[in-house]
C-alpha cells in the first residue's frame, strides 16, 4: 500500500541534500514529495530517495550511517540531531543490540521492507508506541515515583552526545532536545521518528 505525504516544510529538502548532495529533489513552493510504503511493523513508513548499489548489510557486519533525526510531533519538523552537522557517522555492528530495532530494520530490510545499499539515501517514520518496541519508548518508561527509570544517555542509540557540539554552545543542545521529546516520563505521548539516512560501504 502506498500513501503520499506532502510535507511543507523546505527543512526536508534541506536535510536530505545534507545527508547527500547529489540527490536532487524539487522544492517548489517549499513542498516535497515523497512516496512511502507500509511494511514491516505497523506504522513503520519509509521512502527511497536514491537507491544504492553493492550488497546489504547483513547481521554481525559494521555499519555506518549519516542521519538527520526529527520528528513528527515538532512543529515545523524541528531536527533533533544530525550526524552530518558534528561529521561522526553513526556505527555499530547489526544485531548487537546497541542500536534502536527500527533503525536496524530501516538499514537491514525484512518483513517486506527492502534493505538499503550501499550510497543509498532513505527517509523512514519510525512508529514510538511502546508494543512496536522499535524506538525509544523504553528511555521513557517512568518508576513508581514518575522519574526516569534509566540514565538517558545509555539506552539503545542513536542517542545525541551528551556533550556541546561547538566551542560557542552553551551546552548540549542536541542532547538537550532528544531528551526532553523521547526521555521525559512526564510527556504524554512520544512522535514518531523521523530520520533521513545514507548508508556507507562498498558500490558497485
Amino acid at each position: 500500500m502506498k500513501i503520499t505525504r506532502r510535507a511543507t516544510s523546505s527543512l526536508i529538502a534541506a536535510t536530505i541534500f545534507s545527508i547527500d548532495s547529489s540527490v536532487h529533489l524539487s522544492n517548489k513552493a517549499n513542498a516535497v514529495d515523497l512516496d512511502f510504503k507500509n511494511a514491516g511493523p505497523q506504522g513503520f513508513q519509509y521512502a527511497d530517495i536514491k537507491v544504492g548499489t553493492g550488497l546489504p548489510i547483513t547481521k554481525g557486519q559494521r555499519v555506518a550511517i549519516d542521519y538527520v533525526m526529527s520528528t513528527t510531533g515538532a512543529r515545523y519538523g524541528s531536527k533533533i540531531d544530525s550526524t552530518v552537522d558534528r561529521q561522526a557517522p553513526y556505527t555499530w555492528t547489526l544485531g548487537d543490540g546497541s542500536t534502536i530495532a527500527g533503525l536496524e530494520l530501516a538499514v537491514a530490510g525484512g518483513d517486506g521492507v527492502p534493505p538499503m545499499l550501499p550510497g543509498g539515501v532513505r527517509r523512514v517514520i519510525i512508529p514510538s508506541n511502546p508494543t512496536s518496541n522499535l524506538a525509544y519508548a523504553q528511555l521513557a518508561i517512568p518508576n513508581k515515583n514518575g522519574l526516569q527509570m534509566q540514565d538517558c544517555s545509555t539506552g539503545k542509540g542513536p542517542i545525541p552526545p551528551n556533550v556541546p557540539q561547538k566551542s560557542s554552545d552553551m551546552g548540549a543542545g542536541e542532547f538537550q532536545r532528544f531528551k526532553n521529546i523521547y526521555c521525559n516520563a512526564n510527556r504524554p505521548y512520544q512522535p514518531d521518528v523521523v530520520m533521513d539516512l545514507k548508508l556507507f560501504g562498498k558500490r558497485t
